[in-house]
């Protein structure tokens, strides 16, 4: 899975938010906002990888068990498959 090219993340003061560029403007109204973790899997979502990769990229940056950071990625990936945001 891989993100759409035509979301960029965007570091805004202490936030990040994910915008559409390009075409999907038109069509996404609104921004998503993400936290430090959020990010950090946006980040890797930028090239194609599956879940056992993001979950390898979590557990090696964070202290979190690897139930938590299993539960925390399908939750993320759920809320960009919603959004539309992967290919």
């Amino acid at each position: 899975m891989k993100i759409k090219e035509d979301f960029v993340l965007r570091k805004v003061a202490d936030s990040y938010v994910v915008v559409p560029v390009n075409k999907l403007t038109l069509d996404f109204n609104g921004i998503i906002n993400l936290n430090e973790t959020g990010a950090f899997l946006f980040e890797k979502l930028q090239n194609d990888c599956e879940k056992a990769d993001l979950l390898k990229a979590m557990l090696d940056e964070y202290e979190v068990s690897e139930e938590k950071a299993s539960a925390d990625i399908d939750t993320f990936i759920q809320k960009l498959r919603e959004a539309d945001v992967l290919e």
